[in-house]
């Protein structure tokens, strides 16, 4: 399945990478081959310091239905090749969630199984009007294998968590907003633009300091509040030192803005 076909876009519009899905007649769902190119993708862009965020979209009316579940077929007799198939989908997710680099998602219609999980994997999530989140595992006789067990209820808590993976059933995206699932909800003609204007905006920032802030909460939502605190405290006394919080200070005191390089 895909081949040497490009089921995943790469592009950049100035300090922003674009990760689109590009399988629009599968419902964007995910294959190994796709997972490969998307974490290739990734990759490429954390490499280049001149990138400072990341917006991940489909291309067509649907965000992502999971994964391609004849790819899924063609391994279930064989435990390895299964494995590096559920491997590959959480190095995929956990590259995004460990990342120096904010990452959007741009959500529209369909975003179930492996397309909700990938969203709980980004940083923000924009969510069009016709946006429908759910995890549809259930219905199959299948259990999420992409992270969605774990991420999920930390998300939207245990209660609301099992309701959508026990009874695989779909929530508008006013409920995702309600939830916490998605953080803005949009019109479908503005998705695009109003995702790509936040991204923008989070290039002019400092990259260290939003990859600091990403990491603390992060790593910090790991353990004890005590022990976060620290971890803060440390950070913070080290940052406060740089160069971009000079440029910031300056840049406050001459009623200016920063110019972060």
């Amino acid at each position: 399945m895909g081949g040497g076909e490009t089921l995943v876009l790469a592009s950049r519009e100035g300090r922003v990478g674009v990760i689109e899905l590009a399988r629009p007649q599968a419902f964007n769902c995910q294959s190994m081959a796709s997972v490969q190119q998307f974490t290739a993708a990734f990759r490429a862009f954390e490499a280049e310091p001149s990138v400072r965020a990341v917006l991940v979209r489909a291309q067509g009316t649907n965000f992502c239905t999971g994964a391609d579940l004849e790819d899924v077929k063609a391994r279930r007799d064989d435990p390895v090749a299964l494995r590096t198939f559920i491997a590959g989908g959480h190095a995929m997710l956990s590259a995004l969630e460990a990342s120096r680099l904010p990452v959007v998602a741009a959500v529209q219609g369909l975003a179930l199984a492996g397309g909700i999980e990938l969203a709980l994997a980004c940083d923000v999530v924009f969510a069009a009007r016709s946006a429908r989140f759910g995890d549809q595992h259930a219905q199959f006789g299948l259990v999420p294998g992409w992270g969605g067990t774990q991420r999920l209820p930390r998300i939207i808590g245990m209660r609301r968590a099992l309701d959508l993976m026990l009874s695989a059933r779909w929530i508008e995206a006013a409920t995702a907003l309600d939830w916490g699932l998605a953080n803005y909800v949009v019109d479908d003609d503005k998705l695009q633009a109003e995702a790509m204007a936040y991204c923008a905006t989070l290039a002019t920032r400092s990259a260290p300091g939003l990859a600091l802030m990403k990491r603390l909460a992060r790593d910090g939502a790991q353990g004890t509040l005590q022990a976060g605190l620290a971890l803060e405290v440390d950070a913070v006394v080290d940052a406060l030192r740089t160069a971009d919080v000079a440029e910031g200070l300056a840049a406050f005191e001459g009623r200016r803005k920063p110019d972060f390089d």
